[in-house]
């Protein structure tokens, strides 16, 4: 063997024992444009127990991440299985009804401080409003109308209600009357009920709402006596008319007026006692006589 082939087989055993001893070899890439080659970067790489998890971007919240997107849950029911749904009360009367039940409603109502006018049967807002105010100081729920609860209460606190009641001669309640009152031939007045009774030995014969004087023409309070009556009367000083007047003290007088059937409460007379019902008026006009007695109390 020459000495050429010695050294070249020695060169090659070297080699082998180099690389045998730990010397690692790392993969190239094509840098591409340059035409040169590189080792990969090290951020890019993943160690082999590295997870998934563990290089995803993904947040569990977030809605690209496969755990969010789970499927929704079912729609609940309203009403759970088995369970027996709520029935609401039935409703017996409410705004816009109008029968007779409604005026013995009104009737019962008035008769414990609710309702302060005469039954109309017309179930309005006035009545929707006494509704709720008796639910409220019973502990019943507040909805303006009667249902059989609110019914139920009502009968429960109150009585039959008579045809006065029902269909009561005025509009406001009737005062006690005043004890000058309680003998003989009396118009008897009431400031404090608004009220005009014509009573005979005690007993009402007919019954109507008046209205009175302003501050600054007040009408007298005391008894007196009808002076002179007028069928057909105007003011000689206010030029309005009269009719139906029976004056009892001066210029003041008991008598119909227009401007208070019309208005109502919102005006006020000049001392005279205005009534607003005409033919109640007329029918007791006939039945007074001059010398009758007038109290105004309150």
């Amino acid at each position: 063997m020459n000495r050429t082939s010695v050294l070249r087989r020695s060169l090659v055993t070297t080699l082998a024992v180099a690389l045998a001893a730990g010397c690692s070899a790392q993969a190239v890439q094509d840098d591409g444009a340059s035409g040169k080659n590189r080792a990969p970067s090290s951020a890019s790489s993943t160690s082999p127990g590295a997870s998934a998890d563990t290089v995803s971007d993904a947040k569990p919240s977030d809605p690209a991440s496969p755990s969010a997107s789970a499927s929704p849950s079912p729609p609940v029911s309203p009403t759970a299985p088995g369970a027996t749904p709520s029935v609401a009360p039935r409703v017996l009367m409410a705004e816009g009804t109008e029968n007779e039940q409604v005026r013995e409603l009104q009737a019962r109502l008035r008769q414990i401080g609710y309702f302060h006018r005469s039954p109309t049967a017309f179930y309005g807002s006035m009545t929707a409003k006494a509704v709720g105010e008796f639910q409220g100081r019973r502990g019943l729920p507040v909805t303006g109308s009667v249902d059989e609860a609110t019914w139920a209460a009502l009968l429960g606190r109150t009585r039959r209600p008579t045809a006065d009641e029902l269909r009561p001669a005025t509009t406001n309640t009737l005062d006690r009357p005043d004890a000058r009152c309680m003998t003989g031939r009396v118009l008897c007045i009431s400031k404090e009920s608004r009220t005009l009774a014509w009573m005979i030995d005690g007993r009402v014969v007919a019954a109507m709402d008046v209205r009175f004087g302003s501050e600054n023409t007040p009408t007298r309070e005391g008894t007196f006596g009808v002076g002179w009556k007028a069928r057909k009367w105007t003011s000689t000083i206010y030029h309005t008319p009269m009719p139906y007047a029976m004056f009892f003290s001066g210029g003041q007088a008991v008598h119909y007026s227009a401007d208070f059937a019309a208005r109502g409460y919102s005006g006020a007379s000049h001392g005279c006692v205005n009534v607003r019902d005409k033919a109640k008026i007329s029918a007791v006009f006939d039945q007074v006589q001059v010398g009758d007695k007038v109290v105004v109390h309150w």
